[in-house]
């Protein structure tokens, strides 16, 4: 496919693309927003980060490789911090945690989101003070609220009256009295840049305002008077660029805390609405800053607090994505390129869908980029796919790459910090990359790369 024909395509192919690349100083451009802070071409060609060439990373790390800016999301993390002084900023961990990041995020002022008894886990083994961990989950097992007990987890957001039940016995059992937060419901439905009232409530999470659960969940949580109720929880989806939503479900969210005010007596003194802030994956997304985000969350939560005479509660607020997202790139080489006359160019890399699953689960798109090396080549369509035994196994839909991209070559894929890590897998018994991070010239693994004596050892047929 030739830079002429890239025009007709943009119709065709629509928001998938990364911006619809058409000359070769395009095909070489990093576009900013799309990488990390410290992300360059050297004198060479090659993309650099940190201060540290990707050839040098590939001679000690090999590909694939997850890679991060550690400077990068340390200030994604005090962006985070300053835009909100005076509400808690709980990063979200499911997005990426390993006991680097935990640290990271210590260090930096903010708190932690787990959402399972393995992310407690990695929180309290790196040493993240338990007074600023939060945990979620639709189905905590009694092992793990538990242990969340034990450990005096500052906060936990319950999800169920079964939840309930077993943790206001074992409360009882310890004579401790929990901090919590009660997730609801809000028939909300966020996605990218719209949002829409819908009939949310048909999902596993949370207590249904609407039909009135939410009320009956905290009613029964005061009556007992076992756990320490602090307030609602919110969270309407991910990827959201819009603040729109948020103001829907911050009204529902108040104006059910003014209900139990005046049912129940009691004031809750805390709210939070959740994370799931969009991040740039392509050149056709535009998230917008933390400090933005701030000035309007903080907005809508006031003037709905003063419409119901309600005390401003405390907000805080849960980004991952927006966090670590940006702050990481995937490395990968290229192994066979091969040409469909008149469609495409498939570029077949070293890794896939068992170290990125989200273009196969969501279809989400993602930008690329030949990061060893310049190219005076024209552009040419290409889809990049991954090495597993599966038609669908794509990592970028539809990107412009030179055409003279070839065996050999190493290609970079942004914004890959949420959610891939995290996801891996071992499909094909491919061992998982390893992450790399880099700051100030230098680079240091903080999650190795499997082998296969760790594959085998789970193996114990």
């Amino acid at each position: 496919m030739r830079a002429h024909e890239a025009g007709a395509l943009h119709g065709e192919l629509g928001s998938r693309g990364p911006g619809w690349l058409r000359t070769p100083e395009d095909v070489n451009a990093l576009v900013p927003q799309l990488w990390p802070r410290t992300v360059r071409r050297d004198a060479g060609g090659a993309v650099s980060v940190g201060g540290v060439s990707v050839r040098e990373l590939v001679e000690r790390f090999g590909t694939p490789a997850y890679v991060l800016d550690e400077e990068d999301l340390r200030t994604r993390c005090r962006e985070f911090r300053s835009a909100f002084p005076d509400a808690d900023v709980y990063y979200a961990g499911k997005a990426f945690l390993c006991r680097a990041v935990v640290r990271i995020v210590a260090e930096e002022g903010l708190s932690l989101d787990v959402c399972s008894g393995g992310e407690l886990a990695t929180a309290l083994a790196a040493g993240m003070p338990p007074e600023r961990i939060g945990l979620h989950g639709n189905n905590k097992s009694v092992a793990e609220l538990a242990r969340a007990l034990d450990a005096g987890v500052g906060r936990i957001i319950l999800d169920s009256f079964w939840e309930i039940d077993r943790l206001t016995a074992l409360a009882r059992e310890r004579g401790v009295r929990p901090g919590v937060l009660i997730r609801v419901t809000v028939g909300v439905e966020a996605h990218t840049h719209e949002y829409i009232a819908t009939a949310h409530e048909d999902q596993k999470f949370g207590f249904s305002i609407a039909g009135g659960a939410a009320f009956a969940a905290a009613a029964k949580v005061l009556d007992e008077g076992v756990l320490e109720l602090r307030g609602l929880h919110s969270h309407i989806g991910s990827q959201i660029f819009d603040t729109g939503g948020f103001e829907v479900a911050a009204r529902r969210v108040l104006d059910l805390q003014a209900r139990i005010r005046d049912a129940c007596g009691v004031e809750l003194p805390e709210l939070d609405l959740g994370g799931g802030f969009g991040i740039a994956y392509t050149t056709q997304d535009d998230p917008q800053p933390p400090g933005d985000l701030a000035k309007r969350l903080t907005k809508i939560v006031e003037d709905e607090a003063q419409a119901l005479r309600l005390a401003v509660p405390r907000l805080s607020v849960e980004p991952g994505r927006a966090i670590v997202g940006p702050a990481m790139f995937t490395l990968y080489e290229v192994g066979t390129v091969k040409d469909v006359d008149g469609i495409r160019t498939y570029v077949s890399v070293d890794g896939g869908m068992s170290d990125n699953i989200r273009t196969a689960l969501y279809g989400a798109s993602y930008s690329a980029t030949v990061a060893g090396r310049t190219s005076p080549a024209e552009p040419i369509l290409a889809r990049v796919v991954g090495k597993h035994c599966e038609a669908g196994d794509v990592v970028v839909q539809d990107e412009f790459l030179p055409a003279d991209v070839t065996a050999g070559d190493l290609l970079a894929v942004p914004g890959t910090g949420a959610y891939c890590r995290s996801m891996a897998s071992n499909y094909n018994h491919v061992p998982r990359p390893p992450v790399v991070a880099v700051r100030d010239g230098q680079a240091r693994v903080i999650v190795r790369r499997e082998t296969e004596d760790d594959l085998l050892a789970l193996d114990v047929g």
